[in-house]
């Protein structure tokens, strides 16, 4: 599949109209549910197909380093699993609180300190999921310069995002999606 076949067909199956209120407030009539590509084996594959091949790219023009991918909950998850086996890189799981039982971890798999992580999420708006996220994983000693997406929405999320030093590298801008 080509990366504008596989734009195609994440627009096609995961854009809907009406009226929805996202996670940064804005209200929008436009909405990408992320669960139609990311429960869509073929579509999960390709997007990890193309990531692996820009991280492969990038990390010669970027020097773009990771000891862990780390998936956010939810949507980020099954996208650094399958990503993470293509590339066999160890994964964390990134939970947006704390469990309030058993280990009553914030983060689950290997330990963080002093390892480089590269955020893997599904779609940033205004980015505020990935800064809440990378605060509390810098106060465990992570070291976070990178996070991938498969839709930036164009909507303030790079922007915020380079104010606390991470750089988005998205695989689709919402501009491509619509192109």
């Amino acid at each position: 599949m080509t990366k504008q076949e596989l734009a195609n067909e994440i627009y096609n199956i995961s854009r809907i109209e009406g009226e929805f209120k996202l996670r940064s407030g804005i209200v929008t009539n436009e909405y990408f549910d992320k669960y139609q590509f990311e429960s869509n084996p073929v579509l999960l594959k390709e997007i990890s197909k193309y990531f692996a091949s820009m991280l492969n790219k990038n990390h010669n023009e970027k020097n773009i380093e990771y000891d862990f991918l780390a998936g956010l909950e939810l949507g980020g998850i099954p996208i650094a699993t399958v990503l993470g086996i293509d590339i066999s890189t160890p994964i964390v799981f990134v939970r947006k609180n704390a469990k309030k039982y058993g280990t009553s971890k914030f983060v689950e798999g290997p330990d963080i300190k002093t390892k480089k992580l590269l955020i893997v999420e599904d779609v940033v708006t205004s980015g505020g999921q990935i800064i809440n996220s990378v605060q509390e994983l810098r106060k465990e000693g992570a070291i976070i310069t990178h996070a991938i997406c498969v839709i930036d929405r164009e909507q303030g999320g790079k922007e915020a995002l380079e104010k606390i030093g991470i750089e988005l590298l998205p695989l689709f801008s919402i501009t491509e999606l619509k192109a």
